[in-house]
């Protein structure tokens, strides 16, 4: 079962191997000191021995009246691979061949009437139903935790373009929709979502805007199914409940998103900063100025020497073309000792913006390392999934996380987040600025003890997090509401009342939001419901 690994997900790209990185490969296993042999071979899929499903005949049989030939799936395989998502500890159990509570059906709903009526005999027979996406979560919100039967949702056959208004420059599309071919569809008609899926071969619209991100700014309206009936959010509040909630609410069967015109150029190009403190004036400067790229990665040395290890295997240039240019640029002598440096890639939908963005960083002195560069990076960063299971095989652990910071707190939350892990290799990349934030990606690797996989894992995502909260930054409010961030995920209680409102048998993806109640929920409750949901009071008493 090859497709448990990431590397697989796409079956248009070449398996993935480290042989194929060999300068990358090598600076992670000189820092590390990891064996050049695998040491962790995966476990076999076929191999995995789960638990029978616990759904009666009588009840399968129901279920396939409700829905369509075809769209009830009960073999091993389905269930296994619809059990976790991508978190570091997903991927570990399932390497490790470990299962104990796969979903006892997976569901396959050709239509919205198919989402609502199965979400009623799950309401009627006290079942549990998870939405499932691409599965590229990475925060345990598909993993199943309750002792009820559970059924995994997955929307593929929901996968319809289903209006484009030119005009009004927005996209109607099924929840089930890749993310790939979402963008095709636009991009054959000279648009675009400016927003990258991420991976675009399995991620989805209904799990990117479950998961709330960039995707997610760009929703217009969006159709949700409820224990409750269904649902027309268009109101900011209503997106802002409904979207972000990873199913927990109501299950997302379309959404109508905002599209703007493919570039007819490319608006991407890479700089060279002297250091990270420079890069993020810079990337303050552009943000704050009104200057929005559609992505932005600002990586610090220790990131900018790998990733440049991994762009001049491609590249026939290689860095070795830039570095005499580089020094005589910022030295005046080619012969100086510089060779470090960190990179921001930047991209823009309009090359008016990419323009003044480009002087933006001349300005602040970066060297311009072109579009090939940035193109380079933009292939690259999409293997980094595969390096985590990669590595792994080496005895390596891999994962990343992403905080959040205000401008002025983000050279002291570096520091003190490098500090905190002196044995392990961090690194610290800016990914996402707002006028008064930076979110920080965290990567973090570090050799692995044989038995303390997970535990050495959390050891360090915990000591990661709490390094961040004494110095000001949290969790990212993308990251996500799932087991593994449950601890910083507490919920309002007003959005605790509304989910027991919508969802008063705790159907939809339950245990992982943690609510903080209190004793006017159900007020608080009622008001969201009447303002912001339109609906009145008693409307399901």
């Amino acid at each position: 079962m090859t497709d448990l690994l990431w590397r697989d997900a796409d079956a248009d790209a070449p398996p993935f191997t480290l042989d194929a990185h060999p300068r990358a490969w090598e600076l992670l296993r000189a820092a590390l000191d990891l064996p050049a042999e695998p040491s962790a071979p995966a476990h076999a899929g076929a191999d995995i021995v789960l638990r029978a499903p616990r759904l009666t005949d009588a009840q399968l049989r129901a279920l396939r009246d409700l829905t369509s030939p075809g769209a009830i799936k009960t073999d091993s395989r389905e269930r296994i691979l619809r059990a976790y998502g991508k978190s570091f500890r997903d991927r570990v159990r399932l390497r490790q061949g470990a299962v104990p509570n796969p979903p006892d059906a997976v569901v396959y709903p050709a239509t919205e009437d198919q989402v609502a009526r199965v979400l009623a005999f799950c309401g009627a027979n006290d079942c549990a139903l998870i939405p499932f996406g691409g599965g590229t979560n990475t925060v345990g919100a598909v993993e199943a935790r309750d002792a009820r039967v559970t059924l995994a949702l997955d929307l593929a056959r929901l996968n319809r373009v289903l209006a484009l208004d030119e005009i009004s420059q927005t996209v109607t599309a099924e929840a089930g929709i890749r993310g790939g071919e979402l963008e095709r569809a636009l991009n054959a008609r000279g648009l675009t979502l400016g927003y990258a899926f991420e991976p675009p071969a399995t991620s989805t619209l209904g799990g990117g805007l479950a998961r709330r991100g960039e995707l997610a700014r760009s929703a217009h309206s969006a159709r949700i199914v409820t224990p409750r009936g269904i649902l027309e959010a268009r109101e900011p509040a209503q997106l802002q409940c409904a979207l972000g909630s990873e199913g927990a609410l109501g299950v997302i069967t379309a959404a109508t998103l905002g599209v703007c015109a493919l570039p007819k150029t490319e608006n991407a190009r890479a700089w060279l900063f002297k250091n990270f403190a420079e890069g993020v004036a810079a990337m303050r400067v552009l943000t704050q100025s009104g200057l929005a790229p559609t992505f932005a990665h600002l990586a610090d040395a220790a990131a900018t020497r790998w990733w440049r290890s991994v762009i001049v295997e491609e590249s026939p240039r290689g860095w070795a073309g830039f570095v005499a240019q580089i020094r005589r640029q910022w030295f005046g002598d080619p012969r100086s000792e510089f060779d470090a440096g960190v990179v921001l890639v930047l991209g823009f939908a309009n090359a008016a913006s990419a323009n003044a963005a480009w002087a933006q960083c001349a300005a602040h002195g970066a060297f311009d390392l072109g579009c090939a560069w940035a193109a380079a990076w933009s292939r690259a960063r999409t293997t980094m999934p595969a390096w985590r299971d990669a590595v792994f095989e080496r005895g390596a652990l891999m994962d990343t996380m992403e905080l959040t910071t205000a401008w002025a707190d983000v050279a002291r939350v570096q520091a003190a987040l490098l500090a905190a892990m002196p044995a392990a290799q961090v690194w610290i990349e800016g990914v996402r600025a707002e006028p008064a934030t930076l979110d920080l990606r965290i990567t973090f690797w570090a050799r692995l003890e044989a038995g303390r996989e997970i535990a050495r894992w959390e050891e360090m995502r915990a000591a990661l997090i709490a390094c961040a909260r004494e110095n000001g930054a949290a969790l990212a409010a993308h990251a996500g509401i799932g087991y593994e961030n449950g601890a910083g995920y507490y919920v309002p209680a007003a959005l605790g009342a509304l989910k027991a409102l919508l969802d008063p048998g705790n159907v939809l993806n339950p245990g992982k939001w943690l609510v903080a109640a209190t004793a006017s929920s159900q007020a608080q409750a009622i008001e969201y419901q009447e303002r912001f949901w339109n609906l009145p009071a008693n409307a399901w008493k």
